[in-house]
């Protein structure tokens, strides 16, 4: 299978937000209440979002094509808590579930370590809900370990990663 990964760009939109909302679908629905999971997988709402990013370039989005078709994203940018200002914070990653378990996440993981140590880190971190035991065992499999930090967020709790780069 031949991978690819580039920055996105204005126009990836709709890619950015399906990907998003089917991943969210399927690794959240053990995790989330239907109706919070409906309301956080409104393919519009989503498609808004990244328009915006786009629109302020605000963070570092990338797309993952297999074999031509987009499969993987992920978004990066200076940490957004107060108490960590000089790390990178991996704020998603998303794959569809059909190549779960296939390598691609771990491809995509290298290629935004990569740029945050280029773009000058030296710590990254990232925040999962505690429930997504699938993502923390690949989380911790790239590195992250947890000091136990956590907060609220929907109706369950998330717990922050940290790495140094």
């Amino acid at each position: 299978m031949e991978t690819r990964i580039r920055k996105v760009q204005k126009g990836d939109e709709a890619q950015l937000a399906y990907i998003q909302t089917e991943s969210w679908k399927a690794a959240f629905q053990d995790i989330l209440s239907e109706e919070t999971l409906q309301k956080a997988t409104q393919i519009d709402r989503a498609t808004a979002m990244y328009h915006g990013l786009l629109e302020e370039q605000i963070g570092n989005g990338y797309l993952m094509e297999v074999n031509g078709i987009p499969h993987c994203i992920a978004w990066w940018d200076q940490a957004r808590d107060e108490d960590m200002p000089d790390y990178a914070e991996l704020i998603c990653i998303h794959s569809l579930q059909d190549n779960w378990g296939k390598g691609y996440g771990s491809k995509m993981m290298e290629r935004v370590l990569q740029d945050m140590k280029a773009a000058g880190y030296t710590k990254a971190m990232l925040w999962v809900f505690t429930d997504n035991s699938r993502a923390r065992r690949f989380y911790e499999a790239q590195g992250f370990v947890t000091y136990g930090k956590t907060k609220p967020s929907f109706e369950t709790r998330e717990i922050c990663y940290e790495k140094t780069l």
